[in-house]
């Protein structure tokens, strides 16, 4: 997984790297907000982001608060596609409010300093999760879409003929209604026989006058 780290202190930038490579995922760093918002503005973004609240130029709320309106607006476009962010702060601040503040802002979750190795791989963990059942609903929502492209339905009244069902076309011209529901529909017809035109055209006549069919 890909995963950005805003931070601006060297020091705790370097080790949050450190344990997260440790764990297996790709590490993209920034140094300050404006750097970060620049990383997940772009289309092959981190799906994941570890802000810290307190950065020059631009803090982590701030960040949190531009991402979720860009995502607003690409919501409204019609490509499902859109993934949404996973978004962590960071900060030593771990008073109930300062914690209420952060996820207010947006942020999917909150861990505080000093990082222990267990709960950021958690919070991480966590995130995927989310992220992939984020995906697996997108799939299901470009086949459920994909499915109603491909639907074409009658409406409306459709002019039939009484004696040899025929139906009148959009152009005035009259067609088999095998040949109408084809042309406007996704169904294939396969031809077989009931039983009653069975006996009526396929039935032959016994000495008794009762009749019997000639394929039995």
């Amino acid at each position: 997984m890909r995963i950005l780290i805003a931070e601006d202190d060297f020091t705790s930038r370097l080790a949050l790297s450190a344990m997260l490579q440790k764990c297996g995922h790709e590490v993209i760093e920034a140094v300050n907000g404006v750097e970060a918002l620049a990383e997940l503005q772009k289309p092959d973004a981190p799906r994941i982001a570890l802000l810290d609240w307190m950065m020059p130029d631009m803090d982590g709320l701030e960040v949190v608060s531009r991402v979720r309106a860009h995502e607003s607006e690409l919501s409204r476009t019609p490509d499902i596609s859109f993934h949404r962010l996973y978004l962590i702060i960071l900060t030593a601040r771990n008073e109930r409010d300062d914690m209420i503040t952060g996820l207010n802002s947006g942020a999917d979750d909150y861990l505080a300093k000093p990082y222990h190795m267990d709960l950021l791989q958690a919070r991480v963990d966590a995130g995927q999760r989310i992220i992939r059942m984020q995906e697996q609903l997108i799939e299901r929502l470009n086949a459920l879409r994909l499915a109603q492209e491909h639907i074409k339905t009658l409406q409306g009244i459709l002019p039939i003929c009484m004696h040899c069902k025929n139906i009148r076309n959009d152009s005035g011209y009259w067609d088999r209604i095998e040949d109408y529901i084809s042309d406007n529909t996704e169904a294939m017809f396969s031809h077989s026989i009931c039983p009653d035109c069975m006996n009526k055209h396929y039935a032959e006549p016994q000495q008794d006058g009762t009749v019997s069919c000639s394929t039995c």
